[in-house]
């Protein structure tokens, strides 16, 4: 009787599990339907945005061009003693130029934003429910979703690709700075094969609608675990903790479905 009792524990316990699972999904889903509806009124306020936009940016530039410039660095010394083994270090500048548009721009730049400006947004809301700023607006007859959250949302979407743009731009330069300058490839082979491979549409524009998704999850992460965190110091301690762990996941899990996508299907 001990054991079917056990059993039946077991079993509840999961299905509460599964259960609390499904409700957290919905509600998260939820509410990236409702930032998306506020586009108009980010639209309209369009200040609001301009002001996020800087700010997000700002959070994340100088530890995006520092990181791209050393990515770029390695990539390069290692790409060159990779291809030197079957005599084509002359394409080290379209293998540096492919790995930064098509992956590590993207990726390592949305890593990155969710390590800075993603776990600021955290804190920032989280501080605001703490602070019951949050309730305060509601009150006074003022949407927070619309006037808090959804410039972050959509300045966020903005400022995604743009650093991604830079980040793979100084990892181009890095790389440029160890082949030609200190390896001795040849510039006018490093440029030119890295021109003649890169597709503008299939490999530059594919590149930055990874980085548009990764935005969209990863400013959504953020702004949901700020604002469904308990006011407590430490809720938002967790909640900037969560940010951080389930940004990493969802834009590593999304790389491999949007590579499969994008690029392995053609």
């Amino acid at each position: 009787m001990q054991f079917v009792n056990t059993i039946l524990l077991t079993i509840e316990a999961i299905g509460h599990t599964v259960l609390e699972n499904i409700w957290h999904i919905g509600r998260f889903m939820r509410l990236m339907l409702n930032l998306i509806m506020q586009l108009p009124y980010c639209l309209r306020k369009i200040q609001l945005t301009i002001k996020q936009i800087h700010i997000l940016g700002n959070y994340s530039v100088i530890i995006i061009v520092v990181s791209g410039f050393f990515v770029g660095l390695v990539l390069a010394l290692q790409g060159y003693y990779t291809l030197s083994k079957y005599g084509s270090q002359q394409i080290l500048g379209l293998m540096v130029g492919l790995s930064l548009v098509r992956e590590l721009g993207p990726v390592v730049a949305a890593l990155l934003y969710a390590g800075r400006a993603g776990t600021a947004l955290t804190a920032e809301i989280g501080l605001m429910k703490q602070g019951e700023q949050l309730m305060a607006l509601d009150i006074m007859a003022v949407n927070p979703v619309s006037y808090i959250l959804a410039p972050r949302f959509w300045a966020g979407i903005f400022t995604m690709p743009i650093l991604a743009s830079l980040f793979s731009a100084v990892g181009i330069i890095g790389g440029y700075v160890i082949a030609v300058l200190f390896i001795g490839v040849d510039a006018g082979a490093f440029w030119t094969h890295m021109q003649e491979g890169i597709n503008f549409r299939h490999d530059v524009l594919n590149g930055l609608l990874k980085a548009l998704i990764f935005g969209i999850l990863t400013n959504q992460v953020a702004l949901y675990q700020g604002y469904y965190a308990k006011p407590t110091p430490e809720g938002v301690a967790k909640a900037t903790t969560s940010t951080v762990v389930w940004s990493s996941l969802l834009i590593l899990g999304f790389d491999f479905l949007l590579t499969a996508i994008l690029f392995v299907r053609n």
